[in-house]
């Protein structure tokens, strides 16, 4: 089994909004399969042919499954890359999925500078960045972790403050919401397993090539 999965490359990708610009843009670079689409009740999509197979998980689980050689390649956003904070190499900014992490609060309860949020709470999906980005403030917080619907901590009293991923605003103006410190910008990223890299150096720097190649094909359109 491990012989034969050396022949092939294997790539995980995002379900959710990264998926379709992932699938498009791999195809664009000739590498796709019969019946590759994020409703498919199949857990694993091959072309046998060109030795290429697709896994597609749940976003958070892209960086697991690529640094522990269970895909050689994936496709997933910076910010749930920092996040995770795995050990993979990260190739290729593809430059779509744009949005940015920041911090925002209450309307009513905004305070005169950063500093002055000190020693609250934050309700986030990032906690990892949240803390790191605070520690280097020279702040201490507490952390309130959160899986969805993070604009209700501060509404209903749950914490101060939130962390999250904005792309319009739109969801925090409707709910009273100001952003008041921009953490980091995310776009979608290739990364690819350590050791792949090495074993199958040919095929997966030729892989990234192709890639890059559609990607300055996109942008002369």
């Amino acid at each position: 089994m491990k012989n034969l999965e050396k022949d092939y490359i294997t790539i995980a990708l995002p379900k959710g909004k990264l998926f379709s610009l992932s699938a498009d843009l791999l195809k664009e670079a000739g590498y796709t399969a019969e019946g590759l689409s994020e409703k498919s009740r199949k857990l694993v999509i091959a072309n046998e042919e060109a030795k290429i197979r697709f896994i597609i998980t749940k976003t958070s689980d892209v960086p697991t499954y690529v640094e522990h050689g269970a895909a050689d390649i994936g496709i997933i956003g910076k910010d749930v890359l920092e996040e995770a904070d795995k050990d993979v190499y990260e190739v290729l900014d593809l430059g779509f999925g744009k949005c940015h992490l920041m911090m925002a609060v209450h309307k009513a309860e905004r305070r005169n500078d950063l500093i002055d949020y000190a020693n609250t709470r934050v309700a986030t999906k990032f906690p990892h960045i949240a803390e790191k980005f605070f520690t280097q403030q020279g702040m201490q917080m507490e952390y309130i972790k959160l899986n969805g619907s993070i604009e209700l901590g501060p509404i209903i009293g749950l914490s101060e403050s939130i962390v999250d991923i904005v792309e319009t605003g739109t969801t925090l103006r409707e709910n009273g919401l100001e952003e008041i410190v921009h953490i980091m910008d995310a776009t979608a990223r290739m990364i690819v397993n350590r050791g792949s890299y090495k074993m199958k150096f040919k095929r997966i720097h030729a892989l990234i090539e192709n890639v890059r190649a559609a990607l300055k094909d996109k942008e002369r359109k």
